[in-house]
């Protein structure tokens, strides 16, 4: 039913004369100053003081009530005749009300008389209004402060596209839409991709993740985003956005709790075609179900200002570690206890020693803290005697091994297991500049929090070259089956490369390969440069799971050339993984080599890389990285000298320094790829496959990120449990979203992404991205230089910011802990318009 007024002129129907004083001084502007108003609209300030408003609306909280009716209001401040995309949506919003179960359907009446805003008997009867404007100076003073006092009684708003163009002139409204369109808007249709972030919205549950529609596509002259909790946005890749595009973060609809009420906005249904879409309707139809109060949503998730970010742990005593050390990684225990470890690396007032005659040369401390969130005190568990204690210098001074990971066994709130990853001091051979690295089981007091150093059981060693600097990994996870994970990295330079892809088999130190990441990464019989999967035993022994990589008895070349602890190989330096023990897919990423541009001679420039893992496979490095893109073979006699193109789907390891397989498993595409240039970089192809690495002909396909300084951090998987009865834990949104990030916080990623479950394993591309960096917060003040990130059993994320030097601990480093403090969906249960069985 349409409610209209018969006393007005077909221009200025529906509108008061209240306003006419307002309406008229708008009038008077000059036309190109008043189409800026109409699009990204003036402060408060560039507008005159308008008359006291006279309303003294009472109107119930919440209004309208279970018999549920929702209020169009189209009217514009345009003449002409009326919009047929009014008429669509007015009709759609009609059928949408008439349909689906019986205990969702509501009455819709359709006005274009804003007196109804000063009419708190009719107004009051409605439990939400749709404005399907047509923007402009709408609604006089006390029309605005009717539906103000509407929206604080606890109504529920719905606008429509230029719905973002009405009341221009009002802050407020801008509060309530959301967003102003930005100048020069580009008007025409265009078909664009939607990313549906908001997995679980009434309003985008059931729409698909990437939603091709064509629309016109709006601007914004300040983006919301952080402000509002967006449930969709728009790729700017998929069609051309002008020169006012929002770039990677475009949102393009979105919902708060506003002033009281419920605010839902689209810049979508521009067209009288969208009318038509089953998409564009599911989406409307669950706006109005949030707005109406006859379903509860969580439109609070994503707004930054809901969350917290506190560090935990104070800066050190002079000369002591009693909070932490050098920070490497973390874990957190069932109870809530967080344990996190320190590299070697000493503080300011500890010698550092990297002469080779002497004994102690590299010696430092790896140590173990133990945060108590009961107290709010730390404990320092133990220490170790590890190599990794050279401070900095060139590649062939500074050393980055140590104490490098740390897990908890699945039942160590019984037995207090705790695993760690290390190289002891106590194995160096000073004149081989050979180490061994070790995976190690300890028991902690669980009383007392102190590990016993006596209790060590070595579950697995191997050795690796020490003479030249990086790369150590040192993450560990477990599956849902009491698999151990176990990442280790290539320990070699790419320096010797000129920083591609580390494969000059010349360099070495006493017959040991330094630079040739084949002797290790791309070496089937070698444990580094790899993801390993073993099944420890309650003896302190292993078993190899299935479905590994290799078994480790191939017959292949010979035989005894393959290691049945690989389950990924092809990593660089994959400090953090993690598994989602719902579904027992691993996630990983690794560190790139150092080559700042791409070389049409050499291959790729340095990539920093993450990927979904869905099975034991060869990642690629260092024959290739990225989406496949290879790199060039050299060899023995002149390693300056390129050879032919490595074959992604075909590897060969000739380089003299391998004693595994030759014929390797073909390379899967990674996920994320990142480099100084930018995120996702993607090369035209010749006939064969090599991509020209020009970088003028570069394109990138993942905009939201890019490098420079890049030292890729892997995340965790958030799940949700509805059952925590912490307040403060993260909400349901961020339910299945992957999260990556970087040691750095300049350009780099701290992002939340969203996987096609049906191409993740494959190299897929994420669907959706959203930045972090507002919630776990950058900056000098911040957690600037991310080094690991896990969320606890409380729900809350805990974060460990390395600090502001390099192989060292200083002031900024520290334990931080961010919790949600927005509370839960609205509206309230015993607000909702009909009660729920």
């Amino acid at each position: 039913m349409r409610l209209t007024s018969h006393q007005e002129p077909t221009h200025l129907r529906g509108l008061s004369t209240k306003g006419t004083s307002r309406r008229l001084w708008a009038a008077a502007l000059t036309a190109g100053v008043l189409s800026a108003g109409l699009l990204s609209g003036p402060t408060a300030s560039a507008r005159p003081v308008p008359e006291p408003s006279q309303t003294t609306m009472s109107i119930k909280s919440p209004p309208g009530g279970a018999n549920v009716r929702v209020l169009i209001f189209h009217g514009s401040a345009a003449s002409g005749d009326e919009s047929p995309v009014v008429n669509a949506g007015i009709e759609t919003i009609e059928k949408i009300g008439l349909t689906g179960p019986a205990n969702q359907r509501f009455k819709v009446e359709a006005t274009d008389d804003a007196s109804v805003f000063t009419n708190e008997k009719k107004l009051g009867r409605f439990n939400a209004v749709v404005f399907l404007t047509g923007g402009g100076d709408v609604l006089d003073p006390d029309q605005e402060a009717g539906l103000e006092a509407y929206m604080e009684a606890g109504g529920g708003f719905v606008g429509i596209h230029d719905a973002a163009r009405a009341e221009p002139y009002s802050e407020w409204f801008t509060g309530l839409v959301g967003a102003r369109p930005a100048a020069n808007s580009p008007a025409n249709v265009q078909r664009a991709t939607v990313e549906v972030g908001d997995r679980l919205h009434p309003a985008t549950k059931d729409l698909p993740v990437q939603w091709k529609r064509p629309d016109q596509w709006l601007n914004w002259a300040k983006n919301p985003s952080g402000e509002v909790h967006t449930v969709a946005r728009v790729r700017e890749s998929t069609y051309q956005p002008g020169a006012k595009g929002n770039g990677s973060d475009h949102p393009v609809s979105w919902c708060r709790d506003y002033d009281g009420g419920r605010s839902f906005y689209t810049g979508m249904g521009g067209t009288v075609s969208s009318y038509d879409e089953t998409d564009f309707r599911a989406h409307l139809r669950g706006a109005l179900l949030w707005t109406t109060r006859l379903v509860q949503a969580d439109c609070k998730a994503t707004i930054t200002g809901n969350y917290k970010a506190e560090r935990l742990t104070q800066p050190n005593q002079p000369g002591r570690s009693d909070q932490i050390g050098e920070p490497h990684g973390l874990v957190a225990a069932p109870d809530g206890r967080v344990l996190y470890i320190g590299r070697g690396g000493a503080d300011g007032s500890q010698p550092v020693i990297t002469d080779w005659n002497n004994p102690d040369v590299g010696k430092g401390k790896g140590q173990i803290h133990v945060y108590d969130p009961k107290t709010g005190k730390v404990t320092l568990a133990g220490e170790l005697a590890v190599f990794g204690n050279k401070g900095g210098g060139d590649e062939l001074t500074k050393v980055e091994e140590g104490l490098l990971g740390i897990e908890l066994d699945p039942k160590f709130e019984q037995n207090g297991w705790v695993y760690l990853h290390y190289t002891p001091h106590s194995q160096i051979n000073r004149d081989a500049h050979m180490a061994e690295r070790r995976v190690s089981r300890f028991t902690l007091d669980l009383a007392t929090d102190k590990l016993d150093l006596g209790s060590e059981k070595v579950l697995l060693k191997w050795p690796v070259q020490i003479h030249s600097c990086c790369h150590a990994g040192g993450g560990m996870t477990w599956d849902s089956k009491g698999n151990l994970y176990i990442a280790t990295g290539d320990n070699n330079s790419s320096g010797f490369s000129g920083g591609y892809s580390g494969n000059n088999p010349e360099p070495n130190y006493k017959g040991v390969s330094f630079a040739d990441a084949r002797r290790t990464a791309g070496n089937t019989h070698n444990l580094n440069g790899k993801i390993l999967r073993i099944h420890p035993e309650p003896d302190g022994t292993y078993t190899l799971p299935d479905a590994n990589l290799f078994t480790g008895k191939e017959t292949a070349e010979g035989g005894g050339k393959t290691r049945g602890e690989i389950y990924v190989m092809g990593v660089r330096n994959p400090a953090r993984i993690f598994v989602d023990k719902s579904t027992d897919i691993l996630y990983a990423g690794w560190v790139g080599p150092d080559a700042g541009q791409p070389s049409p001679i050499w291959g790729p420039a340095k990539y920093d890389t993450f990927a979904v893992i869905t099975k034991a496979s060869n990642r690629g490095w260092p024959y290739c990285m990225g989406n496949k893109q290879p790199y060039r073979d050299r060899n023995l006699p002149d390693p300056s000298q390129p050879l032919g193109w490595y074959d992604c789907d075909h590897p060969k390891n000739e380089s003299p320094n391998n004693d595994g397989l030759v014929n390797l498993p073909p390379v899967t595409g990674n996920n994320v790829w990142y480099s100084p240039q930018g995120g996702g970089p993607d090369y035209p192809r010749d006939a064969n496959g090599i991509p020209s690495y020009k970088q003028e002909e570069a394109t990138y396909r993942l905009p939201w990120l890019k490098g420079g300084g890049q030292a890729a951090m892997n995340g965790p998987v958030y799940r949700y449990d509805a059952a925590n009865a912490n307040a403060t834990k993260w909400p349901a949104y961020w339910d299945g979203k992957w999260f990556i990030g970087d040691f750095y916080d300049a350009d780099q990623p701290r992002n939340a992404v969203l996987m096609d479950p049906a191409t993740q394993g494959d190299g897929g591309l994420p669907v959706h991205s959203e930045s972090l960096k507002k919630i776990v917060p950058i900056g000098n003040d911040g957690i600037k230089n991310l080094m690991d990130w896990k969320f606890g059993p409380d729900g809350s994320l805990y974060v460990l910011d390395y600090g502001r030097g390099f192989f060292t601990s200083d002031s900024k480093s520290a334990l931080w802990r961010v919790t949600y403090t927005g509370g839960g969906p609205t509206p309230a249960a015993d607000q909702l318009a009909r009660r729920t069985e």
